[in-house]
């Protein structure tokens, strides 16, 4: 009786015609989604230990065959449960175990065409998409989704706008690297008009939490944001502006039907650990092509990001193969410009001296075409299929293992075609793709083999072109682990050891933050492939112990645990890599941080070893005891981290 209490999926209530209903329940009873016709319009609700995270929300899209948003009729529902385990090993996690119930509503609207709504609601996640049969047409162009997230009128935000089109460097934007906003009332409009780009953090007064995304993006869809809050608190979904792409591609995306829409999901939860956590971005996506390729991780060197254009030479990268070489890591990223000032007949004897070293090479390319004002190269090499599997087999033969691919045009489906299209033809050459100037990835991880991680954020780059930058690090920091990092791998290039952001440390910009801060980001900021900021002159002026740090530590993750936190103001999480526990935290207050946390993962008496920072800010390392109630005592310094290793 209590298992089939457990797994009771609907409930079918008896109301007029006009307000039929059903809902679905997670496995656990706290989160509920209540699906209902109110005078023809489909709408849901959400609700979490019985408080409200969603108002009546409306469901539905326009397209050119149909309109599915209103003037609909209840065909009918079933339900089924989901039950599936994977493995995925370039995430914050390596082995999820996902049970979700399922609600599939049948709508059918004055033309009497049909449209399915599919909701997987497990503990603490909704997905929810629409699916478009096939009748007497095999196409559709999606007009315009009705998609809405109605919050309370008490709802805050944390959010990212979304920035005019073709502005910024060389009109290479919108490229999700605009300013948060944290604590915002819904009713101040975003920054550019445009809404804001995903994914998008609530905080539902003292009720809960709520973040939204969206998963199961490619070549088939666009990307999409959310409006700005209309009256009573409601986002509608948004498709691409007309200007993305330099004008180029249509807003709309077409669909071959049968057709899907990507999933939009919901996280939610009465604290952050399910937001830090969660895994549903992945979940309910499945690999789009197997590879025949064993994929490497691991940490690279990058020149560029201290010492910039000038450093695109062969004796400078010959510097930074020798950084790698020093530290023991994998990588080393050469940047734009390499087939000018290095050559492509030299760039093979400086493969051949990166192998000889045990470092292998990812190469910098402009994704070109027609979109922006970009003159780095290599140009004109992704953006043609002829061009690009020729270039891609070249690289192949250089042993070169992967490539970095900047400034993309915008969320339309015609730019999500180019995404899968350098994904698809870099597996076939066993190259990893990183993106920059990009898109957020949307479940890619899990959907492409060889994807390694995508920029999407004010990454490390920014602190070397504004002070600005560098004084809102440490807030910046405490944003990602609840919201950027939260749905996606995160390639930020950071952990930065020059105390000035120059080539000679004696210029540019000042970090405000510590080493042990940094320290602290590359465990707390999750991808799978990591360039560090390191450059030659650290391997003599850093601490030894932030050096040795380095060497050791991973950038794959069987376990993430959230322990503390707040947007904006502190993070301390935990992950996992085998049988060893890295614990970050970083602290952007203006005050030290003194708090006693909790350590579920250690037994009482574990001795483990702390990262942290003296009052003159330099890092030390010392070994602490665990009280009988896996407690620890900390300070961490304004603009400071810990690491705590067992």
């Amino acid at each position: 009786m209590k298992k089939y209490l457990k797994y009771c999926l609907l409930v079918w209530i008896a109301v007029p015609e006009w307000a039929q209903q059903t809902e679905v329940i997670g496995p656990d009873s706290h989160l509920k989604v209540n699906v209902a016709l109110k005078q023809g319009k489909p709408v849901y609700s959400v609700t979490y230990k019985e408080k409200t995270i969603l108002e009546d929300s409306p469901l539905g899209v326009v397209t050119d065959i149909g309109d599915f948003s209103r003037n609909m009729n209840w065909i009918g529902q079933k339900t089924s449960r989901i039950d599936k385990t994977y493995t995925q090993n370039k995430i914050k996690k390596s082995e999820i175990h996902y049970q979700a119930n399922e609600l599939i509503c049948t709508f059918a609207n004055a033309d009497k065409q049909e449209i399915d709504v599919v909701f997987r609601v497990s503990n603490n996640d909704i997905a929810f998409r629409y699916v478009i049969p096939r009748k007497e047409a095999g196409s559709c162009v999606v007009e315009r989704e009705a998609t809405g997230f109605d919050f309370p009128a008490y709802t805050t935000t944390f959010l990212c706008p979304q920035s005019d089109a073709m502005i910024g460097w060389m009109r290479t934007k919108p490229s999700y690297e605009e300013e948060y906003r944290v604590d915002v009332p819904m009713n101040e409009p975003s920054r550019y008009g445009h809404g804001y780009t995903f994914p998008c953090l609530f905080r539902i007064g003292c009720d809960g939490w709520a973040l939204i995304s969206e998963t199961g993006v490619d070549s088939r869809y666009c990307g999409s944001r959310l409006s700005d809050a209309g009256e009573g608190g409601l986002y509608i979904l948004d498709f691409p502006m007309p200007e993305e792409n330099n004008g180029n591609g249509t807003v709309a995306p077409g669909l071959a039907l049968p057709g899907t829409t990507p999933w939009r999901t919901i996280t939610v939860g009465d604290n952050l650990k399910p937001i830090v956590e969660t895994t549903v971005i992945w979940d309910v996506v499945e690999p789009l092509y197997e590879t025949v390729h064993d994929y490497r991780f691991g940490r690279g060197t990058w020149s560029w990001i201290l010492w910039q254009d000038g450093s695109i030479n062969y004796e400078d990268q010959v510097r930074y193969i020798d950084v790698a070489a020093a530290m023991g890591y994998e990588y080393v990223l050469i940047d734009n410009w390499w087939d000018r000032t290095i050559g492509r007949e030299k760039m093979k004897s400086l493969a051949d001296y990166a192998h000889r070293k045990g470092v292998d090479i990812f190469l910098w390319y402009s994704s070109s075409g027609y979109w922006n004002d970009i003159v780095q190269s290599p140009v004109n090499c992704m953006d043609n299929p002829i061009v690009r599997k020729r270039e891609m087999r070249w690289l192949e033969s250089l042993g070169v293992k992967g490539i970095k691919v900047d400034f993309f045009g915008g969320d339309k489906q015609e730019t999500m075609r180019l995404y899968e299209a350098i994904l698809s033809d870099a597996d076939d050459c066993g190259l990893m793709v990183i993106f920059h100037g990009c898109t957020l990835p949307r479940g890619w991880e899990r959907m492409y083999p060889n994807y390694v991680g995508s920029e999407a954020v004010l990454a490390s780059e920014n602190l070397i072109f504004q002070q600005h930058f560098c004084d809102e690090e440490a807030f910046n920091a405490c944003l990602h682990p609840f919201i950027r990092n939260s749905v996606g791998c995160m390639e930020f290039g950071g952990c930065f050891l020059n105390k000035r952001l120059n080539r000679t440390n004696d210029g540019g910009n000042i970090r405000r933050t510590t080493d042990a801060f940094q320290l602290a980001t590359t465990v707390l900021f999750q991808n799978p492939i990591q360039n560090f900021a390191l450059a030659p002159n650290n391997l003599t002026d850093a601490s030894q112990i932030c050096l040795e740090f380095l060497k050791q530590v991973p950038v794959t993750w069987d376990e993430t645990v959230f322990i503390d936190g707040y947007p904006g103001k502190y993070c301390i999480l935990a992950r996992r890599h085998g049988d060893k526990w890295y614990v970050a935290g970083v602290n952007a207050q203006k005050e030290p941080l003194k708090l006693k946390i909790q350590l579920p993962m250690f037994a009482k008496g574990n001795r483990v070893t702390l990262y942290n920072d003296d009052l003159k800010r330099n890092v030390y390392t010392r070994e602490v005891t665990l009280s009988k109630n896996k407690e620890l005592s900390l300070t961490i310094l304004s603009g400071g981290g810990i690491v705590i290793v067992k």
